[in-house]
């Protein structure tokens, strides 16, 4: 056990940031992020993002900050980090309304997961209401509809970009979309979607190796101490 989360504090989304060995954690209704240590699981003050009403669903890490989603509001936020990933000694928060093509649904599950081009200069973000994905520029909140040729991604959730692919959970599907992107990320093509019969509403990705695994969050299954939890195992 790495981390005991506080009482109220669920962990949803989490990057961490190989440079500084810190865990950034989206705090989903608390309005928060919250920060450990990634070896020892020592805490972090936590960070206070906003006063709305809120689900920080999701974060990614760039060179220069932490960019989380908020699922119930049209902003993402920012929190600035050194070179070396570590926090600075003081700094502000950095909301970012989003603009342009974007559609907020009040009321519904907007912005989910996010991760950021190669370079950092831009964000790619799912709104699984609307089954779409837009491309963010972090310095003004401009966004821009990703034109999937007619497709889209319902439902979609956590996402992982590797290269020019992205891969979008798509939670209540039991399925993963594998999107190749185009070269300036502003359009793609849905080419593959992965299924499984062990897939039990998943809601996020990540790569370790030459393999994907995919987090089960079993959503609508009572929850005891004897309900399982398991991470599937995407080979290849």
């Amino acid at each position: 056990m790495l981390v005991t989360s506080p009482a109220g504090a669920p962990a949803v989304g989490l990057k961490y940031d190989e440079r500084s060995g810190l865990l950034f954690v989206a705090g989903g209704p608390t309005r928060m992020a919250f920060i450990y240590d990634g070896k020892t699981g020592q805490s972090f003050d936590p960070i206070v993002l906003t006063t709305l009403d809120s689900f920080i669903n999701d974060v990614v890490i760039t060179q220069d900050a932490a960019y989380f989603t908020n699922s119930r509001q049209p902003e993402l936020y920012r929190v600035p980090l050194e070179k070396n990933g570590q926090l600075p000694d003081s700094f502000q928060v950095g909301v970012i309304p989003l603009s342009g093509d974007y559609q907020f649904a009040a009321g519904q599950f907007n912005a989910n997961g996010i991760a950021a081009t190669p370079n950092g200069d831009m964000l790619i973000i799912v709104n699984s209401w609307e089954g779409a994905l837009y491309l963010v520029d972090p310095a003004t909140g401009e966004a821009t509809l990703i034109d999937l040729g007619g497709g889209s991604v319902p439902n979609g959730d956590g996402i992982l970009l590797q290269g020019k692919t992205l891969y979008v959970v798509q939670n209540f599907l039991n399925q993963v979309a594998v999107v190749e992107m185009s070269s300036d990320f502003s359009s793609g093509e849905v080419v593959d979607t992965v299924s499984s019969p062990d897939f039990r509403i998943p809601t996020t990705i990540a790569r370790h190796g030459e393999s994907l695994y995919v987090v089960n969050a079993r959503f609508g299954t009572p929850v005891t101490p004897d309900t399982d939890y398991d991470v599937v195992l995407v080979p290849g």
